[in-house]
């Protein structure tokens, strides 16, 4: 199927790095705490997302390719005192700290959901695209993606008659932005102004407000706001909205796990935000006249645990023609009955959804990311789309030169000790110069930024 739209929503997702790895990281997150210090396969990881992404190609999407960051983080590790050649670095801090080794060793960056909020032309005051880089400041080995993220998107989203890039907000907890995993859009079409919405896990400035109690609120309501006033977005074009804060202590970290939007459709958990009805209320409001497809996901049918083992809503909802959407659901949704049973129900009873097309993207999981966060959702007009770095632009014959270099350039399996091996990083950074010439991206690395020096 072809979209024939004067603008869609184009998939940026995240190449997979060649240190994607098992350190479980992510308290909170119950599927990388869950697999920490397991084995894990970079090459099966590449390849499950680029399997995704030509497959949303292939269907008609515009879909384009995010790189992975210069891993381990060497820069970082001399900041915290590790000095000599890089190899005795490596060789230090793994002696000495090698839970901070392996954080700086993290291939998180490829869960673009999380790399900015992204606000499209329609929406803006100024008829701009505006990204805003996330600072994840909530979780160390994230904290240290942000700069090397915003000149990746600057080298992506290149023409400044277009696009309008934004510093991150500022790296404290009263600011804590996770991106896109916290935003959705919706709207009667693509080109048309929407409504954009961010979800937020407690307010900063307040502690007597509601808050999850076990594990920490990544998004602050101040970020949002921030966020908002950045991009310029039209006052009556945004909702605050707070996640439920007993959601997030039962492994909910981030909104994209129990809510997902496309367009006139929320699908969204019973037990998601702390005023469902009331969010629901603002947002029909919104759409007046129009049709708009509110899909509750009743506590009774579908669990919480159900939702964060099956990543139900981290699935992407996506556009293929003029009233058809389709769910792009991960195998685990298949492999739980209470899941697989509602997804059916979905595609037969009054909405646009009309399809549930199944990937493998185990790898992610078990780190703790579905489909929807190896993606960066960006709604453009088909001038947008010209401003766009066109080798980041994915094609049959970019997905066939992507493949080749994944074969070549990424181990079959990593183990725990393999971060010890200095030779990885050398072999990872000879993968990205080789990468940074394919995409056309520049010398957007650390270790090239020295090398042209």
């Amino acid at each position: 199927m072809t979209i024939t739209r004067s603008a869609v929503e184009a998939n940026f997702d995240g190449l997979v790095g060649p240190t994607h790895n098992y350190a479980g990281l992510s308290l909170g997150n119950v599927a990388s705490v869950h697999h920490a210090k397991l084995r894990s396969f970079p090459k099966a990881a590449a390849l499950q997302g680029l399997t995704k992404m030509k497959a949303l190609f292939d269907m008609g999407l515009v879909q384009g390719v995010l790189a992975p960051h210069d891993r381990p983080d060497i820069q970082t590790l001399k900041q915290l005192g590790f000095s000599g050649t890089d190899n005795q670095i490596i060789e230090m801090a793994f002696k000495k700290a090698p839970d901070i080794l392996a954080a700086c060793y993290s291939a998180s960056s490829m869960w673009t959901a999380n790399a900015a909020t992204i606000s499209p032309s329609p929406d803006t005051t100024d008829g701009k695209v505006h990204i805003t880089p996330a600072n994840l400041n909530s979780k160390f080995h994230r904290s240290i993606e942000p700069k090397t993220t915003q000149r990746i998107l600057k080298a992506t989203f290149v023409d400044e008659n277009h696009f309008s890039h934004h510093d991150l907000l500022p790296a404290c907890s009263h600011f804590g932005d996770e991106g896109a995993a916290n935003h959705t859009r919706l709207c009667t079409d693509y080109s048309q102004s929407g409504l954009e919405i961010f979800v937020y896990g407690r307010k900063a400035f307040d502690e007597s407000a509601a808050g999850p109690k076990k594990f920490p609120a990544r998004q602050t309501l101040e970020a949002s706001q921030a966020v908002a006033r950045l991009h310029n977005i039209r006052p009556h074009q945004v909702v605050f909205a707070q996640q439920n804060p007993e959601v997030i202590d039962k492994g909910v970290f981030h909104n994209d796990v129990i809510s997902v939007g496309n367009e006139n459709v929320l699908l969204y958990h019973e037990e998601a935000f702390l005023d469902s009805i009331q969010l629901v209320d603002q947002l029909s409001a919104f759409f007046k006249q129009s049709a708009f497809y509110p899909i509750l996901v009743p506590s009774n049918e579908v669990t919480v645990e159900d939702a964060v083992q099956s990543y139900l809503f981290n699935s992407q909802i996506v556009s293929l023609s003029e009233g058809e959407m389709a769910i792009i659901a991960p195998e685990e949704c298949k492999n739980n009955d209470r899941v697989w049973s509602f997804l059916q129900n979905v595609i037969q009873v009054n909405n646009p959804i009309k399809y549930v097309k199944i990937f493998d993207v185990k790898e992610s999981m078990q780190n703790g990311g579905g489909p929807a966060c190896l993606r960066l959702r960006v709604a453009m007009n088909e001038n947008e789309i010209a401003g766009v770095n066109q080798n980041t632009l994915l094609s049959s014959s970019l997905y066939d030169r992507l493949v080749k270099w994944v074969n070549h350039h990424y181990r079959d399996h990593l183990d725990p000790n393999d971060l010890s091996d200095p030779h990885l990083m050398l072999e990872s950074r000879a993968a990205l110069d080789e990468l940074t010439q394919i995409l056309n991206l520049g010398s957007v690395y650390p270790f090239q930024r020295v090398n042209t020096h």
